[in-house]
């Protein structure tokens, strides 16, 4: 083959790779061209692979027509993918144009649940006062659920709060009292302690009953405790919970674990105690359990009552928001209904 012919070849080569680089108008078409004249099998190759046909003497000058004709190829794909992703960009950048004048979006920023609230506040009023914050299983023995609470076997108590078993020893604590047995056995004295938790029960879900739900329980022990003392440390709660001017009423009442025993109702935060809608036109609100520790307790938790006596008080978390927040359906609680948990 003669260097004319291979020149004219490469001519053509190269005319039609500028005709279709110019027909490209998206870089995958551009690249398609590459590869049918550049590639293994394009056209420039197999001018490459006829330099065999070639004369020896001609080589060299066959050589470099080809690498001529290729720098040129090359240098029109270039100059050509670097036109077409300049336009790319452009079209990008005006679809994606920013209007900073707009309102800014704004970020959805989850806050606490109105338990968690009220919890919280508790927490802070009786801390305040020294007491310790303390936890403990949700799964309990009976044994310490029931029996070391003066409530044993075949005691009416554990009919009226409907228990979940997991079986004849075990069940789902229906109080939070458990924690406070648990603490009076580990014998660290004195005791000055809250016990906040959620507890179940078999109940019926209505609007202010749910099989799972939340109490606060607290306990004192310590020599010479009376019945004066937790009447002062529960009216300072009502107080410091509802407002300065609340007042605190004390009910004869019954619980297997404390004796004395009483209800606690406190004045009517919303009518001051003249009786309204909230307070059903009584001017006071039932707010919680309490009294004095049964002896019985203490000696089943190896205290001995002789030296010490100590109150133990119970308050259910929900009532504290229904009440506090002027909540008429513990359901809505549970529910997860945005519109009703962000106004809190």
């Amino acid at each position: 083959m003669s260097d004319v012919n291979i020149k004219e070849k490469l001519e053509s080569i190269l005319n039609e790779a500028v005709k279709k680089i110019e027909e490209s108008d998206v870089p995958e078409k551009l690249n398609e061209a590459r590869i049918n004249i550049l590639g293994k099998k394009g056209q420039l190759t197999a001018v490459l692979k006829s330099m065999k046909d070639v004369e020896p003497e001609d080589r060299p000058k066959v050589g470099q027509m080809v690498n001529e004709a290729r720098e040129k190829i090359e240098g029109k794909l270039e100059a050509a993918l670097s036109e077409m992703e300049r336009k790319i960009r452009e079209e990008k950048m005006k679809a994606e144009v920013i209007d900073v004048t707009l309102p800014a979006k704004k970020n959805n920023i989850g806050h606490r649940h109105p338990n968690t609230i009220a919890l919280e506040e508790v927490e802070r009023i009786f801390v305040g006062m020294g007491y310790e914050v303390m936890e403990g299983p949700e799964i309990e023995y009976d044994l310490y659920n029931f029996e070391k609470l003066n409530i044993p076997a075949n005691h009416p108590a554990k009919d009226e709060q409907d228990t979940f078993y997991v079986n004849k020893d075990i069940v789902l604590r229906t109080q939070t009292s458990p924690i406070q047995a648990r603490v009076m056995e580990s014998g660290k004295l004195p005791i000055r302690m809250l016990a906040p938790g959620r507890v179940f029960r078999a109940d019926e879900v209505d609007a202010t009953h749910s099989p799972s739900f939340h109490q606060i329980e607290g306990l004192v022990v310590d020599k010479n405790i009376t019945f004066a003392d937790l009447k002062g440390t529960l009216a300072e709660f009502a107080r410091e919970l509802f407002g300065e001017n609340t007042k605190t009423k004390f009910r004869p009442h019954h619980f297997p674990f404390t004796e004395p025993s009483a209800e606690m109702d406190v004045s009517c935060f919303k009518c001051g105690g003249t009786g309204c809608r909230f307070c059903k036109g009584s001017g006071w609100i039932e707010i919680l359990g309490c009294g004095m520790v049964h002896p019985h307790v203490f000696e089943m938790c190896g205290i001995d009552p002789d030296e010490y006596t100590g109150f133990a008080f119970g308050v259910g978390l929900e009532r504290i928001a229904l009440l506090k927040y002027e909540i008429d359906d513990m359901r809505l609680l549970y529910e997860n209904d945005y519109r009703f948990l962000k106004q809190f």
